[in-house]
């Protein structure tokens, strides 16, 4: 009886672990795409002028318009784009109200890399982004080749005599440049599959403790002689 007991105790304790966890999950879910709509919602604002001293947290995605001119100089920060292949994120220096900021002009494949690009007056729209993509994995930039392996804002702006701060564009600043628009497509929300593992792992764990009480009031070969 004692056994029986423990199993049915250790077993309800167990299910209850588990199904709380999934709860959790669909709960973090439910926050996760409030979170994403909510920047979705802000990243297609109308834009603003650029502020005087652009803050990481509170103007991320920020949607700024700026008028000026693009400057020569350039980065070419090595990525992959699904269904295209590698190639470069164009990097460059805009000058602004007497500013030099940092504009990521979008996307071109490695055989344009040489290609000359448009300068001078222009408008861009887009948003104000801080990536976090460095790590100590991220290997060090190529400067003989002009190929950075991430977006390195600081790094960035150092190289290129700019301000650190980066404006995606969302507005074509090149025919040959293919703008990559901050979307929320990078930001992870995996919660429905950790719930489902988590309460697919109490299902099991609930049969589990089915069976090994179903073990323990069977009776063994010798009782039942």
């Amino acid at each position: 009886m004692r056994r029986i007991l423990f199993l049915l105790i250790f077993g309800i304790a167990g299910l209850a672990i588990l199904l709380s966890l999934g709860v959790w999950q669909v709960q973090r879910l439910a926050w996760k795409e409030g979170l994403l709509k909510d920047i979705d919602a802000r990243i297609a604002g109308d834009p603003v002028p650029l502020p005087v001293a652009p803050d990481a947290e509170n103007d991320r995605y920020l949607p700024v318009a700026v008028s000026g001119q693009m400057l020569p100089g350039e980065v070419h920060v090595l990525v992959s784009v699904k269904q295209v292949g590698p190639g470069y994120r164009i990097i460059a220096p805009f000058l602004t109200d007497n500013r030099t900021i940092l504009i990521d002009r979008g996307f071109i494949p490695t055989t344009a890399k040489a290609a000359n690009r448009e300068l001078g007056e222009m408008d861009v729209v887009g948003n104000l982004h801080w990536p976090d993509e460095i790590d100590g994995y991220t290997p060090e930039a190529d400067l003989d080749d002009n190929i950075w392996f991430a977006r390195d804002v600081p790094a960035l702006a150092n190289a290129l005599g700019a301000e650190p701060v980066l404006l995606i564009a969302r507005s074509r600043t090149d025919p040959g440049i293919t703008p990559l628009p901050v979307d929320t497509a990078g930001i992870p929300n995996d919660h429905l599959q950790y719930a489902v593992t988590w309460f697919g792992l109490a299902l099991v764990w609930a049969a589990m403790t089915v069976y090994f009480l179903w073990r323990s009031r069977a009776p063994s070969k010798s009782e039942a002689q």
